[in-house]
């Protein structure tokens, strides 16, 4: 009896240890900086591209999406969490940028935040190879408002229109399509379709951030992005009398059915005491998911606030990335590494 549980025990050791080797894999990375992707309006869309510098090949993808209240910001905030996943994990990640709202003389909307998003996806299918990634295996994740971004993605990738955000269906023409295929030929092939997504102390309502007062003058994002305040939208465009278009790029009002729409697994979490994404907020989103029946996961950090994932220190989280963030995106880790296999 005690041979048996000796050779169990030595199975599970070997078991845990290889496990554990590949939830954390710590390898050498190669960076590429500032590729560009895409023009939108002029605005010069780039990525910055880390790939772990092993002998493997075909690798999973990540694709990261800053946060910033959609004003602030860019790829820069996320360089340590990407460098942080592409070393101690078996993926090529690409940390990407968007336009932001005060873009394009203070003109983006909100529709071209998340077309940029989408662009993004249907780029890195098309060049990841080269930087050997597995175009057909791709995750997306995003902090805040980076994270309101990368749920879009998965909610509504099957969305895209050559007209865009147009009209009564207010579809997506994303910044960037693969030569020779329009918008809607990407969609009927479900192009913009992505494996996974982790979705980091996300932005789900963006109807109730317009009616909260986010366009007005007294939220500070447009004094610290130097923009004057305005709809997020253009125009005459708010939440009281277009409900549809707030309601159109908030994962809370997209969530399908099991059955008109699978959607890939999903990691979800939120820090216990994060005042802008609460716990509550995200609760209500995981709900929403798994009462369609759609795979996901959800965590909540105890003792965290908002923004613990971006790179350096900072005083409003009292800490650094190392301290804060690590673990958490050691869970993303041992999440991406069991969807991908």
């Amino acid at each position: 009896m005690n041979k048996l549980h000796t050779k169990i025990s030595y199975f599970l050791l070997i078991l845990c240890l290889s496990f554990c080797q590949l939830a954390k894999a710590e390898h050498a990375i190669l960076e590429h900086k500032d590729i560009q992707w895409a023009q939108a309006k002029g605005f010069t869309l780039t990525a910055d591209i880390y790939v772990p510098d092993i002998k493997k090949k075909n690798l999973p993808v990540l694709i990261v999406y800053h946060g910033g209240g959609w004003l602030l910001n860019s790829k820069s905030i996320m360089t340590d969490m990407s460098k942080y996943m592409a070393t101690n994990a078996d993926l090529v990640v690409v940390n990407v940028n968007y336009r932001l709202l005060g873009d394009n003389n203070n003109t983006t909307t909100l529709n071209e935040m998340v077309e940029d998003a989408l662009g993004a996806v249907l780029w890195v299918k098309d060049n990841i190879k080269q930087y050997g990634g597995n175009p057909n295996k791709i995750a997306v994740t995003g902090d805040s408002a980076g994270g309101q971004l990368a749920a879009m993605v998965i909610l509504a990738g099957h969305k895209l229109e050559s007209d865009g955000f147009a009209g009564d269906t207010l579809g997506f023409k994303p910044s960037y399509l693969p030569a020779n295929k329009t918008a809607e030929q990407v969609a009927k092939q479900d192009g913009a379709r992505v494996q996974a997504g982790v979705l980091s102390y996300a932005a789900y309502d963006m109807y109730a951030t317009g009616k909260s007062g986010f366009e007005a003058p007294n939220n500070k994002f447009w004094e610290w992005a130097k923009a004057k305040p305005r709809g997020i939208f253009g125009g005459d465009i708010n939440a009281e009398n277009h409900p549809e278009f707030y309601k159109a790029v908030s994962p809370i009002y997209s969530v399908p059915k099991n059955t008109e729409r699978k959607l890939p697994p999903q990691f979800i979490y939120v820090g216990s005491k994060d005042g802008l994404t609460t716990p509550e907020v995200a609760t209500r989103f995981v709900d929403l998911l798994k009462q369609a029946n759609q795979p996901v996961e959800f965590k909540i950090y105890e003792g965290k606030g908002h923004g613990f994932l971006d790179s350096g220190c900072n005083d409003y989280n009292h800490g650094c990335f190392k301290d804060l963030a690590t673990t958490a995106l050691d869970d993303a880790i041992v999440f991406l590494n069991k969807t991908f296999k």
